[in-house]
């Protein structure tokens, strides 16, 4: 019998009721956490020292603090607007970053907000190094006996979804179960915010024992803020895009590359020609690639493609809004096959386009936009989009592995890293310290699915260089001391300097691939310790052509096309108000500008004599009429920067 408590104290009475001893928990990543009923439990149990409760999650979001100076004036207003004044910070993540868990609360994450929890020593103690598709097997060996979830009710029904979170929780149930251990106490928190979505993430209410349906107001659900887009990043997504087959499959990752890669694919389809000069500007041979030409293609997408990504976001709505994302796939292997060989016939046809599907995920996570996106889908375009388990997503194996090498024809897996090894490693997750900075994730799946689909091909993104101290370091590196992915597996990698196929090659012209796509000023020192190795011949020469790997070449071949709106600051849109865009381009000049104490007091003397015009700017920064000296500095300083990025 499903129970339905309306308090959240009551759910916790009846939670804690129910389990006798240590409490084995389980929640979502993302914005499937019940945030409220979370809290709740935390506020009991750390009053109840005798009560052990150990929480197994995921991606705990956090909003962004305030910080300090110029940073906090602008990152303030913003959140209490973008993410409401009353949201319900994670209390457990409030002590983890303050290592104050209490004794009898331990929590076990097997990915973290992105650099979220460096400094946390109880989170790095607490961190799980596990693939996705691990995720279940190893809550069942820890005998979950609950599993929280934030879930949507069905309009006008009575069902519910697990919607933005299908991806954990049906896995987890099963090999609990199968191991012969009893069910977990299923508890289910209803939110009214959270988009409906039907298909296999529905359920009957009776899946759940508690089914809480807490009274308004409903915070708003966790919005990712739109970032703008680098010269860099742009190159990236550019590059990327070329290596999509249309009639293919899509998986990409989160994040600013991701963003740029589906603007790229918008700009392929929907405006072929300017597509192409943008990419003749960025690299006049890209079309002779090799790559491009075994892998990819520069044409429109005439079939289209079929989205199977383990997190659904910001980018496919894009994608599926402008017809790049339409090819449909359904669960019947022999209608696959019969489409796969060209035998199938009308009728075929009709129940392919009738009720197949051309978007599957296994988590969604994006901007309140992409959100109220989800929400106002005609029904038709809402069934077309199918939230699975993600053993269904991220990996081949199991009792559907034909039908899905059916599906994924043509698959390109798009994911980003931090840095990558000259021989074909890649750094995406952690240190070499062995401080983490996300987690694996879904990503070795991806990769390791890539090579196991004959057509498919895993791409990694990264930028070509990265600040460190005050310094520029090389994102190339000869060797690093930890690895996310290994060399054995190395594939095709995209920066902003160009395209390395790594796949099958010997070390050496491994070596030279990646070099050819390093920043110019660390090709050579990149050369010599290959060659100290032994990787590379003694007589090799750069090709001249690789001293154009700078930003300012870069920037150069882009220009026209940042000017006339070809490549936005936000192509996906933005949740910053035009001042607001207008002051992140001025703070993040002055970030660029102030990395080392001499630069630091370099720009505050340029600054001095600054001022602006821009009132609307410095109201916003609540400086339009500064007050003693720390004001007045960072009001010329900002000033500075407005000036600088205008």
């Amino acid at each position: 019998m499903t129970l339905h408590p309306t308090r959240l104290d009551d759910a916790v009475d009846l939670i804690l009721s129910r389990i006798d001893g240590p409490l084995r928990m389980g929640a979502p990543l993302g914005i499937g956490k019940p945030h409220r009923l979370l809290n709740a439990l935390y506020e009991r149990i750390a009053r109840e020292p005798a009560r052990p409760w150990s929480l197994y999650t995921a991606l705990s979001l956090d909003p962004p603090g305030g910080g300090k100076g110029l940073e906090a004036r602008f990152v303030e207003p913003f959140a209490a607007r973008h993410f409401g004044e009353d949201f319900p910070r994670l209390a457990y993540v409030q002590a983890m970053k303050r290592d104050a868990l209490p004794a009898n609360i331990e929590v076990e994450e097997f990915y973290m907000q992105s650099g979220g929890l460096l400094r946390s020593s109880t989170a790095q103690r607490g961190y799980a190094s596990l693939n996705y598709t691990h995720v279940a097997r190893a809550l069942a060996d820890r005998a979950l006996n609950v599993i929280v979830q934030k879930v949507a009710r069905e309009p006008g029904g009575t069902r519910l979804s697990l919607s933005c979170n299908n991806d954990l929780t049906q896995d987890t149930v099963d090999a609990i179960v199968a191991r012969g251990l009893p069910r977990p106490l299923l508890v289910a928190e209803v939110d009214p915010l959270l988009p409906w979505i039907g298909g296999t993430a529905a359920v009957e209410e009776d899946y759940f024992d508690l089914v809480v349906a807490p009274p308004g107001p409903y915070p708003a659900l966790f919005g990712l803020p739109r970032q703008p887009l680098s010269d860099a990043e742009y190159a990236i997504g550019l590059y990327a895009s070329a290596l999509v087959r249309d009639g293919g499959t899509l998986q990409i990752g989160i994040g600013a590359l991701a963003d740029a890669l589906c603007h790229a694919l918008v700009l392929r389809h929907a405006d072929n020609a300017t597509y192409r000069r943008v990419l003749a500007a960025l690299d006049p041979e890209l079309e002779r690639h090799p790559a491009v030409i075994a892998s990819g293609g520069l044409d429109p997408f005439a079939t289209g493609l079929y989205g199977c990504s383990e997190m659904i976001n910001e980018g496919f709505k894009r994608l599926v809004e402008t017809g790049v994302i339409r090819r449909k796939v359904v669960d019947d292997e022999l209608l696959m096959r019969r489409i796969a060989d060209g035998t199938a016939n009308l009728g075929d046809q009709a129940r392919l386009e009738r009720d197949g599907e051309y978007l599957h995920g296994a988590f969604y996570l994006g901007s309140p936009a992409f959100y109220q996106w989800l929400r106002e889908l005609p029904d038709d375009q809402r069934r077309a989009i199918g939230m699975r388990r993600i053993s269904e997503i991220n990996q081949l194996y199991g009792d559907h592995e034909p039908l899905e090498r059916l599906q994924r024809r043509e698959a390109r897996f798009f994911n980003s890293c931090m840095m990558a090894t000259a021989l074909g490693a890649a750094v995406s997750d952690g240190l070499e310290d062995g401080r983490v900075v996300s987690g694996v994730g879904g990503q070795y799946n991806f990769v390791a699915m890539s090579h196991a689909l004959d057509d498919a091909r895993s791409v990694l993104m990264f930028r070509a260089v990265r600040e460190d101290g005050g310094k520029t370091a090389s994102n190339v590196r000869w060797n690093y001391g930890h690895t996310t992915i290994p060399r054995h597996l190395r594939d095709v990698y995209v920066d902003e300097y160009g395209i390395a196929d790594l796949r099958g090659r010997n070390d050496e012209d491994c070596i030279v691939a990646m070099a050819g796509i390093a920043d110019a000023r660390f090709q050579s020192g990149l050369v010599e310790q290959a060659q100290r190795a032994g990787k590379l011949r003694a007589g090799f020469h750069p090709p001249g052509h690789w001293t154009d790997n700078t930003p300012v070449h870069l920037s150069a071949r882009l220009r026209a096309f940042r000017r006339d709106g070809t490549l936005p600051d936000y192509p996906l849109g933005s949740d910053f108000t035009e001042v607001e865009q207008r002051i992140v381009k001025a703070l993040g000049w002055l970030k660029a500008n102030t990395t080392t104490p001499w630069a630091k007091v370099s720009t505050v003397l340029r600054a001095l004599p600054t001022s602006t015009d821009d009132a609307e700017a410095m109201a916003r920064m609540g400086l339009e009429s500064p007050a003693g000296i720390g004001e007045r500095i960072e009001a010329k300083l900002l000033a500075l920067g407005l000036r600088a990025t205008r």
